[in-house]
């Protein structure tokens, strides 16, 4: 009940900033920025956390007059355990004044990574050159911040791509490490909606860890049911997608044309037949 509480209030904010969007802003103003932060995790059978400790943010602005300068938003240190940010949960990052304006790329700086798996212990990873130059990640579509009014930026993590394991669990060499290498999407919250639904058997059973995921040419996010058989994908732009979900032991379902309407909650559940030996 939590996450669709969480998710629901995100919506509604997500409703008012769309209108918001819409009109005319005046750049000697000031609105309000709010970064979050989410993620779509890494099977949580394997993993027991996943940490990033982000110690800078900057923002690039639009305007053509000043060059495209970087605001920064953040200096300082903050760690999250992108684990316990499933299923529509986000953590945030920063909350602050900023001019009116449009936006179009987030600079991460990212201090330190590690991530702890089961059965196998804890790994420090090397940030190659996130603390230093920062990770460009794109804002999809541009933020218009209007004054006197919020917007809402939604860092989406993907944890099975960030941390790339060197060697095989399954076999007796074991883990030689991981290396990082961050995938972040950077969604306007202004301009997306949210999907979430639930996955079952043919017995009406709620699943826990079936695999859903979301493609439009590619696949753009992937989520994890938790024990309710729930799960949910938040910060996705408008359009038509196709959704699928798959368990062990269960044949795989895909839905096509998924439209996903900005600022609205699309809901698809899901019922899996068991596989055919």
């Amino acid at each position: 009940m939590k996450n669709r509480r969480l998710l629901f209030s995100a919506l509604l904010g997500t409703v008012l900033l769309f209108f918001a969007g819409c009109q005319q802003y005046d750049d000697s103003q000031t609105g309000r920025i709010v970064v979050k932060i989410t993620d779509a995790p890494f099977p949580i059978d394997l993993v027991e956390e996943a940490n990033v400790t982000i110690n800078k943010v900057e923002i690039r602005s639009e305007k053509e007059g000043d060059g495209y300068p970087f605001l920064t938003l953040f200096e300082g240190s903050r760690e999250f355990n992108l684990l316990e940010l499933r299923n529509g949960v986000t953590a945030e990052l920063l909350d602050m004044e900023i001019p009116a304006g449009g936006y179009n790329l987030i600079r991460l700086y990212v201090d330190h990574a590690g991530i702890s798996v089961k059965e196998h212990g804890s790994y420090s990873v090397k940030v190659p050159s996130g603390s230093q130059t920062g990770i460009k990640i794109f804002i999809e579509p541009s933020l218009i911040v209007a004054g006197g009014l919020t917007a809402e930026v939604l860092l989406d993590f993907s944890v099975d791509k960030s941390f790339i394991l060197q060697g095989n669990m399954n076999t007796p060499a074991g883990i030689r490490g991981f290396i990082f290498k961050p995938v972040i999407r950077a969604v306007n919250n202004t301009a997306s909606g949210m999907v979430e639904g639930h996955v079952m058997d043919a017995d009406s059973v709620l699943l826990e860890d079936a695999t859903v995921w979301m493609e439009k040419d590619s696949v753009l996010t992937t989520a994890y049911t938790d024990q309710e058989g729930y799960y949910a994908m938040p910060g996705i732009p408008g359009g038509l997608y196709s959704l699928s979900a798959v368990k062990e032991g269960f044949d795989t379902v895909t839905y096509t044309d998924i439209e996903v309407i900005e600022g609205n909650l699309t809901v698809q559940d899901f019922i899996l037949e068991t596989a055919s030996e």
